[in-house]
């Protein structure tokens, strides 16, 4: 496992929280409505960004008055735009110290802070008391954990009998390593892909059951190729992951997508259930 400051070092800086609020405020000026909806396109840290929220969603299905847990919460975009369309309470956990202290101003921003906090925590030993959870998710986190079983343990442990952990990873390609740097890692040293196959097997021996793995990468492709090549030849609109990240964002993301479409990455969707 990597030291986590390896792992903070990667995603860190400061000013995350002043840097997006100007940036919405350049655009829509100075009067900009600050919600979930229009921080949307900065702080959903994900290459598909709120359609890829929205799917994940989909498979969550989470409901009115429910806790969730975000494990990997970045600075906080999924969970404020869940608990503001669904009614429910988010709780959210990240290895970032900077991330965190984006996420506490721009939740105390739009109005969230009473259903909405991101801890500063490792997802290996989260803060939380036993079957504390409803439903539980990740987006693009574990690619950073070499021991996934403890990750997936971890989550069964919080998750209340019968309760749902719905993943977005990517996942190992058949035709070698990424092409780094990536948005997860600058090296192999950080990045820990498994297959999907491996991915089942560690959620199943984690304890969970119906366990269903999506393989989604052909549906992605073509968009993800599309959003590439806009990259390419323009760069980000004025409101982008760049905001977040810095101008190296758009070579991490040119390389992600390069590495789905060579076959050095794959993209899943997963659907596991707490016994119970």
């Amino acid at each position: 496992m990597p030291p986590p400051a390896d792992v903070e070092r990667h995603y860190a800086s400061g000013g995350i929280a002043e840097r997006i609020l100007a940036a919405l405020r350049a655009v829509h000026g100075p009067d900009a409505v600050v919600n979930p909806a229009a921080l949307a396109p900065l702080d959903h840290f994900h290459g598909r960004g709120l359609a890829a929220t929205e799917e994940l969603v989909a498979r969550l299905d989470p409901r009115p008055g429910e806790h969730l847990l975000d494990i990997g919460a970045g600075i906080g975009g999924p969970a404020r735009w869940i608990a503001d369309r669904f009614g429910c309470r988010v709780s959210g956990v990240d290895l970032t110290r900077a991330f965190v202290e984006a996420a506490e101003v721009l939740t105390a921003a739009v109005g969230l802070a009473a259903r909405v906090r991101v801890h500063h925590a490792d997802a290996l030993a989260l803060p939380f008391a036993d079957l504390t959870f409803d439903r539980a998710y990740s987006q693009n986190v574990v690619m950073n954990v070499a021991d996934k079983l403890g990750f997936y343990r971890e989550a069964l442990r919080v998750l209340r009998p019968g309760g749902v952990l719905v993943l977005s990873n990517l996942c190992a390609g058949t035709a070698g390593e990424p092409l780094f740097p990536v948005p997860w890692a600058e090296s192999a040293a950080t990045s820990f892909l498994s297959t999907p196959e491996q991915t089942r097997a560690d959620l199943e021996a984690a304890g969970f059951t119906a366990v269903e793995v999506h393989d989604t990468t052909e549906a992605v492709l073509p968009r993800q190729a599309a959003m590439r090549r806009r990259l390419e030849r323009e760069g980000f609109p004025p409101l982008g992951l760049h905001v977040l990240m810095g101008e190296r964002m758009r070579e991490l993301q040119i390389n992600s997508m390069r590495s789905i479409e060579e076959s050095r990455a794959r993209t899943v969707e997963v659907v596991a259930r707490r016994p119970g």
